[in-house]
């Protein structure tokens, strides 16, 4: 028998349940990449081998291209898609206006070009992701590694006059060198503390030479999946404005994802 999922788990698990049940054959559809896109791209093979569903996915790293191939879902990329039906995705943080932050993974900018090239995006999280104003988690800016630092530096000045509490810039490592994204490129998290105009400080950032894009997703999700690690989840709709509540029952010893924990 295996262990039973944390709650951080079950809450993840419970918000990739629910998304699933947007998918339908013949669907187009974007693969998110993360801890809680994980669950989704699993429970997606499950109705592909078990219910026959007929999709093709879109992955937005090659970490989920990767896990979509060894799940049985046939994937394409975004220009032999053209256009996609759904992304599903996770995310760092969302609002009340369900913008975004973006890019924990590193994935930030192949998640908004999937992410824009869709009908509909829904964001799965757990509920420690949903905050009153963005900027706690730091926020991701995609770099071009030719005159990084000058780059940077051009993002500090840009700041000064930005509505943001804090101004802290770094280089995201991966040991003693910098972290390179899937396209190349260096990432600088910005530690904001609290971004009081979000898209004002999208557009400033992507305005900067050497910027290639920031982790900052704005109206571009309509639908966030929250979970809980009782099992329950929150599903709420910003064009209508309605809000479900569900609850995924979780059999311990038919766990085939004690693996993703």
């Amino acid at each position: 028998m295996s262990d039973p999922l944390s709650p951080i788990e079950t809450a993840k698990f419970a918000a990739a349940k629910k998304a699933v049940d947007y998918v339908e054959n013949g669907m187009k559809l974007g693969l998110g990449t993360g801890s809680t896109a994980a669950w989704m791209v699993r429970l997606l093979g499950e109705r592909v081998r078990e219910q026959g569903l007929d999709i093709v996915g879109v992955p937005t790293s090659t970490r989920t291209a990767e896990q979509a191939r060894n799940e049985g879902i046939k994937i394409v990329s975004l220009d032999e898609a053209k256009w996609l039906d759904l992304t599903i995705d996770g995310a760092d943080e969302f609002d009340p206006d369900l913008n975004l932050i973006k890019g924990g993974g590193g994935a930030l900018l192949q998640e908004k070009i999937v992410a824009t090239a869709s009908d509909q995006m829904i964001v799965i999280t757990d509920v420690s992701k949903q905050v009153d104003t963005l900027g706690h988690f730091p926020l991701p800016v995609e770099v071009i590694p030719f005159g990084w630092q000058t780059t940077k530096s051009l993002v500090e000045e840009t700041l000064v006059s930005m509505d943001v509490m804090g101004r802290k810039a770094t280089l995201r490592m991966s040991g003693d060198a910098p972290y390179v994204t899937d396209q190349g490129n260096y990432i600088i998290d910005l530690h904001l503390e609290r971004i009081g105009n979000a898209p004002q400080l999208a557009l400033a950032l992507n305005q900067i030479p050497g910027v290639v894009e920031n982790g900052l997703f704005i109206d571009i999700c309509s639908t966030v999946i929250i979970g809980y690690g009782d099992g329950i989840v929150t599903t709420k709709d910003l064009l209508s404005g309605d809000e479900t509540i569900d609850q995924f029952a979780y059999e311990e010893e038919e766990n085939i994802f004690a693996d993703l924990g």
